[in-house]
Formats: C-alpha cells, structure tokens, sequence
C-alpha cells in the first residue's frame, strides 16, 4: 500500500504524486510500488525493500553521493490469534531524502497511525529530521506502552495462577517472557541508532531538535531498565511458581502414599487370616467383628500416626 501526504495550510492531504515536502507511506508495498517510489526518487531499491525483512536489524546508513540518510528501527507491535495476544518487534525504515522523507514497514501500525491522523503535535512534512525524531519517541514511548500493558497481564495471570495452577497460564507467561527478551534486544539495538545519530552529521539538526533528541534517548533508556525490571520480574516468578507446583506434587504424593499404607493394613490382616489358619475366636459368632475390629484399629493407629507427622 502506498500512501503520499503532505502538510499544508488546510492539515494533512493525501495526494496522488509525489511532491517535494511530502512523506510517502509504504506498507507492504508490492514491487510494482517500491519500483515506481525508487524511480521517481532516483534511490536505491534496497533502501526501501530493506526494512521489508522481518530480521533486518536497526542501523543507519548514509548516502553521501545522493544525501540520503537511511534509518532502520524496532518498533513493538501486537499480534493476534483467535487463541491469544503476543508482542513481537519489525522493523521501520526511515529514509530522509533532500526532497521528501519516505517511511517502508511491513505492516500497519498505530505509530504511524498517529501522524496520518494528526494526533502528533508540531507535525509537519516539510521538516525531515523534526519528523525522524518525533518518529522515534513515538517508538520509545509505544515499548513503554506495552511493558506497562505486559505488566498488567503478569499481574492477572499472577492472581489466576494463585487460584487454579494450570498450564493455560504458564502458557501465557511464557509468551510475555519472550516478548520482554524481543523488546530488550530491540530496544537496545535502538539505543545504538540514537547513539550513533547523535555522531551523524549528515543530519542537520537545530537546538529544538537537539532537545528533542535528548527527549527521545531518555525515553529508549527508560524502556530499556522496564524491560530488564519486568524479565527479571517474570523470572523470578516463574522459579517460584516452580518451585510451588513442585511442593504443591510432593504434598499430593505424601498424601496419596500415606492413604496408600493406611488402606493396606486392613488389607494385610485379611490376607493373613484369609489363609488356612485358625481364627481366634473361631468358635464364637463374633470372630469375624474381631478381626475387622482389629484391622480397623491397626488403620486408625496408622492413620494418628501420619496424622501428627502432618502426613495428612
């Protein structure tokens, strides 16, 4: 999908050819879109179909010949199944061109979103690096979104699994835990990019976007340290939930054992006298109540036993 916008005096416009201060808006373009966006550009085509690769990693590359500046980021995205939610991390191309700023990712995100629908204050088209930056604090700030939201979850799953240990919600704890390791490996990756755009100086910056640049490498920081809270957090949680469903299967094996013994007393008592022995009291009616009562005895004596060493 191609989308070309541009700020003008009535707000944001949506236009059918690309003109100089517009930002053109790839979404799983097909090759007919990349190939006509780089040839109207003059650009390589790998700076846009770069970004289209689920592994590519985040970096910044510069063009010096053609001035173009070329920057790949993580952003944090939800995904959906008709049987749960996960967080996962794509990548988002960034490409700042003299003309116009083009932005390639695989998929529709509310990042993104919220430029087309103005909910960004101070945005415009025709500032590139204004627009680059307020790009990636919108990133740093959606990672802290979803830790918060990750949070949450942890929490709920954490009073479930108080109530009824099942393996639904380890499940569950186990695609959060993975997702803070994608957030913190991406987050980090990120936090290289904005080191090394600081050192770039082939993006002209002035002092209110070296302010917010400062914004924006304070918030990565910040998501960074939620993301390592939180792992550490679910990790230690899932020992201790471990280490409870391990002791919660010891006491139900005691239990099941002591009943065990218990029940085989007045089983032994039968299979002695169930043989060709003499009973006592063979001749009095009441014989068979002796023994009963005699094994019945032997459990219950049994029975106190494991009972005051809390057996049962």
């Amino acid at each position: 999908m191609l989308n070309i916008l541009k700020t003008t005096s009535e707000g944001l416009e949506r236009l059918e050819d690309i003109e100089p201060g517009a930002w053109i808006d790839l979404v799983s373009p097909s090759e007919e879109e990349l190939a006509g966006v780089s040839e109207a550009l003059g650009i390589p085509l790998s700076f846009l179909s770069g970004p289209l690769d689920r592994e590519e990693k985040s970096r910044i590359d510069v063009e010096d010949e053609l001035d173009l500046v070329h920057v790949i980021v993580d952003i944090p995205v939800v995904e959906r199944t008709p049987s749960e939610q996960g967080y996962d991390t794509i990548p988002l191309g960034i490409l700042l061109h003299p003309d116009c700023i083009v932005t390639t990712c695989l998929q529709t995100n509310p990042i993104l979103g919220d430029f087309e629908r103005g909910a960004v204050k101070g945005f415009t088209t025709s500032k590139r690096t204004r627009f680059l930056l307020q790009v990636l604090l919108r990133v740093s700030s959606f990672y802290l979104r979803y830790l918060k939201r990750i949070d949450r979850e942890t929490d709920k799953l954490e009073r479930e699994l108080r109530a009824s240990q099942k393996n639904e919600e380890i499940f569950d704890l186990l695609t959060l835990e993975k997702a803070l390791v994608y957030f913190s490996t991406s987050l980090r990756s990120n936090e290289a990019v904005l080191q090394k755009l600081v050192r770039t100086k082939e993006i002209r910056m002035y002092e209110e976007d070296q302010d917010l640049l400062e914004d924006v490498i304070i918030e990565n920081k910040q998501a960074i340290e939620m993301a390592q809270i939180y792992s550490n957090i679910l990790s230690g949680m899932m020992d201790a939930f471990a280490s409870v469903i391990s002791n919660n299967l010891n006491i139900v094996m005691k239990l099941l054992t002591s009943i065990t013994i218990i029940i085989a007393v007045p089983t032994l008592v039968a299979s002695v006298f169930g043989m060709n022995v003499h009973l006592p009291f063979e001749k009095s009616p009441i014989a068979f109540v002796v023994i009963v009562l005699i094994s019945v005895g032997l459990a219950g004596a049994a029975a106190a036993i494991f009972w005051r060493k809390r057996y049962l």
